[in-house]
């Protein structure tokens, strides 16, 4: 009986560095992806006349659409989540100032209804956000 050796092996593929491979693909998507800083909700702000830049850790937002649709630093939520949503807030940065962005369009019952959510949270320190006048 012969006994054939054979000459070669198949085609095998290296996975020695397949590791080195992956860390570089994450390290790359990590680098080159952007993150969103905040969204808010789509809405037209009143005109103002003049206005004042605040740091933005200093800032809590608070949006209205024109639907009604409450957004709190991106968080959806209803009018009866703000206080103690807000109350938390104001407890873990007393100098904490409220950004109200509403639309034009915004219900005054909605608004003034998260007004009273924000002063039953004593988050009294309030700021309108406005676009200002063109021209």
């Amino acid at each position: 009986m012969e006994l054939r050796r054979k000459a070669g092996s198949g085609a095998r593929i290296p996975t020695s560095s397949m590791a080195d491979i992956a860390f570089l693909l994450i390290v790359f998507f990590m680098v080159t992806t952007i993150f969103k800083l905040e969204q808010g909700l789509p809405i037209t702000l009143p005109r103002s006349v003049a206005g004042e830049k605040i740091p933005r850790e200093r800032i809590a937002h608070i949006w209205i659409d024109k639907l009604g649709t409450i957004s709190v630093d991106d968080l959806v939520v209803s009018v009866y989540d703000i206080e103690p949503l807000m109350a938390r807030k104001m407890r873990e940065n007393p100098a904490l100032i409220i950004s109200f962005n509403t639309d034009a369009q915004a219900a005054y019952q909605v608004v003034n209804e998260s007004m009273e959510r924000l002063k039953m949270a004593n988050a009294l320190r309030v700021s309108f956000t406005t676009m200002p006048e063109e021209g």
